[in-house]
């Protein structure tokens, strides 16, 4: 739990009134007055509801504080967390984005949580939604989400408009500032979940916020905003999978790739010389030269890694492991400097720099480097956004387009990226060293052993053919 105490401890209060109210004769929710660090002390909520293997939905009346809510996510766990906005068009861009995320991280087996766990057995039982809300996340229509995808998810953090409309059943509810919302919905929300907490911000601005109608300039930038979060969120992804990928390459290499060049340049000289002791065998002509073609392909990749710039390969106990705060300070990095939010190509570059230098520092898991290029972000940013509001009409409404463009290419683009990277067999290879770890187990030496038997065999196979080798094909059958 990354909570300080005190948020943590709120979140703790919460859950024993809650267990007064289950044990209570009372059948309705329990009401507190909403506290000023409500959000932190939501988060951590939700880490300990998830924790006990239960499911949880906290609502608010609108999506006023849902980026403040996201971000403030235990970021492990993160992508079990449905965070929607309220417009529909947005909703689509978040649900898409964050289907992504979690199988990404499904795939990657990357967190031995007990929660996780429960996670993939929870997927396993809905193949059927998963499979759709995939196929559906992979489209790009217009075509209307699947019904029970939000059943995929263990917590949700959701207006109340878009909580109604699911009507996923819960655990336990938390309900934000309840009488910021229509009475219809709060009768509904309040059947959603046998313990439901109620937060009352009762004197501290109950108007009711009806949904907004969005001009065109006002959608581009909701659109925007959301884009931006999903993206960073996105690309804290990518940028881990090829941080684990090129540490995990390097380490192969290391053990084992010497070892299969070797392996497969005996296995192809083995080829060449059955298939010289029978010249009229097409099947050994053929299996000769594919073995020739695997040892050249063999050599090359090995000379790539050689000749490539790498860092030193870590400690086989020590792969790379970024920390919570490492995360989520290249997170924040993203959300604020992603390139392709730029007004101008000088901005575009700058951006880009730094975020390459980012991406640098947190590969290599430099907190100080990290730390740095916010540094400079700061110190050197112009406020262009506050200057992009200050223009109106169709200028702001082409540029925002840009931007929009862009950052739809950016996240299509890591989607992409991320389906590439871990169907890969290096990748899959990863994926099987890891689950091997947390049992003790080093696959790469495993494997390391394995082909030092297998170049013995076949050095001896080779010593064989080549010690007698017969000069007429009746000597070969008799052979």
């Amino acid at each position: 739990m990354n909570a300080p105490n005190a948020d943590l401890l709120l979140a703790q209060q919460w859950l024993a009134r809650l267990a007064e109210q289950a044990g209570g004769q009372s059948m309705g929710p329990a009401e507190l007055a909403l506290p000023p660090r409500w959000v932190d002390a939501a988060a951590a909520l939700a880490g300990l509801v998830l924790a006990e293997g239960k499911q949880i939905q906290i609502v608010v009346p609108d999506d006023e504080t849902l980026p403040e809510l996201s971000n403030a996510l235990d970021i492990d766990l993160r992508p079990l967390c449905l965070v929607l906005p309220e417009a529909d068009f947005a909703t689509r861009i978040a649900l898409r984005a964050t289907l992504t995320l979690l199988k990404s991280r499904l795939n990657r087996h990357a967190d031995a949580n007990p929660v996780w766990e429960s996670q993939r057995r929870h997927i396993e039982r809905l193949a059927g939604s998963w499979q759709a809300a995939l196929v559906w996340g992979q489209s790009e229509t217009e075509a209307a989400w699947p019904e029970d995808i939000a059943h995929l998810f263990p917590a949700r953090l959701l207006p109340a408009s878009h909580a109604v409309e699911f009507g996923v059943p819960a655990d336990l509810q938390l309900l934000i500032a309840p009488e910021r919302m229509p009475a219809d919905q709060r009768d509904a929300l309040v059947h959603l979940a046998p313990r439901v907490l109620c937060l009352s911000a009762a004197g501290r601005g109950n108007e009711r916020r009806q949904l907004v109608t969005f001009n065109t300039e006002q959608r581009q930038r909701y659109e925007l905003d959301v884009l931006t979060r999903e993206i960073a969120e996105l690309e804290l992804e990518l940028a881990t999978v090829q941080a684990e990928i090129a540490d995990f390459s390097l380490r192969y290499h290391t053990v084992v790739g010497k070892l299969m060049v070797e392996l497969d340049a005996l296995q192809a000289q083995i080829a060449a010389a059955e298939a010289a002791q029978m010249p009229d065998d097409v099947a050994l002509k053929q299996a000769a030269e594919q073995s020739q073609a695997q040892a050249e392909r063999s050599q090359q990749e090995q000379r790539r890694f050689e000749e490539a710039p790498h860092k030193e390969p870590a400690p086989e106990a020590r792969p790379f492991a970024p920390s919570r705060d490492l995360k989520k300070l290249y997170r924040q990095i993203a959300q604020k400097i992603h390139p392709d939010r730029a007004t101008s190509e000088t901005d575009r570059s700058w951006r880009t720099r730094l975020m390459s230098e980012a991406t640098r520092a947190y590969r290599n898991e430099d907190e100080a480097g990290l730390r740095e290029v916010l540094t400079l972000w700061q110190e050197g940013a112009v406020d262009n956004d506050a200057g992009d509001r200050a223009t109106r009409g169709s200028a702001a409404t082409s540029a925002l387009a840009v931007q929009l463009q862009r950052m739809k290419a950016r996240l299509a683009a890591i989607q992409g990226e991320l389906d590439r990277l871990l169907a890969s067999r290096l990748y899959e290879l990863f994926v099987a060293a890891r689950l091997a770890r947390r049992q003790s187990r080093d696959l790469l030496q495993e494997m390391a052993v394995t082909v030092d038997l297998q170049l013995d065999a076949a050095r001896l196979r080779l010593r064989e053919l080549t010690k007698d080798a017969p000069t007429h094909p009746e000597e070969t059958h008799d052979a």
